[in-house]
């Protein structure tokens, strides 16, 4: 064996036996868990899980809002970090699959610099409108849309979010032209449609849920291929006439890519003992969450295949980040 190749092989060893000693000690000061949204939806799911992971790593879980163009401003951030365990994303469809096929400069690459850990869960959509507003069905939503083409108008909590790109393929599935109002974060959103501000919004269930209990909006459909248990009356769009649309967020946590595999593997362990746990769950599902888990490898073929989907999305839709 050349003294080349054995000082490669002991090169290689040494940072091998380093990135082994860094994860032992791992966690040893606390995590900053970035959430690259205003408080909504991500806040309620990170925010329940935290205290859970935290006591089991003995280190405290720090969620930090970073919002901005749709979550791209806090992925962007998280993935110029140092790949050491203590700098985390709850990243979304919205940042991992369609803002790449969105916007022209996102700041990183939804693959490559990040190491996926675990697909957290998941939410719908629901089609919300102000009770003033006179559509209570996707089909009057639609004949309204289509009697005055580009005057509706509609709330997101951003360019490529989920609400955007929901009503983006719902435009382009009905055939009907509507104004997008981006917000920035989901709880403006919501509100806008609470004081008329806007028409509609396809909004995230969980910050929805108590406007719509208390009768500040109007729900009218949910986006998911089936209806939801907590509201078994309240039609899927496809089964109110817009047949082949579906749209269900999903929320996953990544750290920056060459982050060590026994820190990302410890994280996937500890996140899926939290969401099995019978309290955890009861508070998620409670909030409108679907809860998902699994391997890392899980959510690395979810990227993969979102990635298709979205792009595919946003080039037959013509959306644009306004």
């Amino acid at each position: 064996m050349s003294k080349l190749v054995l000082k490669s092989l002991t090169a290689a060893a040494l940072c091998a036996a380093a990135a082994l000693a860094q994860a032992q000690a791992w966690p040893s000061k606390p995590i900053r868990w970035v959430v690259p949204y205003g408080p909504g939806s991500t806040d309620i799911l990170a925010r329940v899980l935290a205290p859970t992971v935290s006591t089991a790593l003995g280190q405290q879980i720090v969620v930090e809002n970073r919002p901005g163009a749709g979550g791209s401003v806090g992925s962007a951030q998280v993935a110029k970090t140092d790949p050491d365990g203590y700098t985390l994303l709850l990243g979304s469809a919205a940042s991992h699959a369609v803002n790449p096929a969105l916007l022209s400069k996102v700041g990183y690459d939804a693959v490559k610099d990040f190491a996926p850990i675990i697909n957290l869960a998941s939410i719908p959509n629901v089609v919300i409108v102000n009770p003033q507003f006179p559509v209570k069905s996707i089909a009057e939503l639609v004949a309204a849309a289509k009697a005055k083409p580009g005057t509706l108008l509609y709330s997101s909590n951003g360019p490529g979010t989920s609400q955007h790109m929901s009503a983006a393929l719902f435009e382009t599935l009905a055939g009907v032209k509507m104004v997008h109002v981006p917000y920035k974060g989901s709880s403006e959103g919501v509100v806008a449609v609470t004081r008329g501000d806007v028409n509609l919004m396809f909004a995230n269930l969980p910050p929805s849920l108590p406007l719509i209990r208390d009768g500040r909006v109007k729900p009218i459909a949910v986006t998911t291929a089936r209806r939801l248990a907590a509201f078994p009356d309240l039609p899927t769009v496809a089964e109110s006439g817009v047949s082949g649309f579906e749209v269900a967020t999903w929320f996953a946590l990544f750290a920056p890519a060459n982050t060590p595999e026994p820190i990302v593997q410890r994280l996937n362990k500890e996140f899926n003992v939290a969401l099995a746990a019978p309290d955890v769950r009861e508070k998620l599902q409670n909030q409108g969450f679907f809860i998902n888990a699994g391997s890392s490898q899980d959510l690395a073929k979810l990227v993969s295949s979102e990635l298709v989907k979205w792009a595919r999305v946003v080039k037959e839709s013509g959306a644009k980040a306004d």
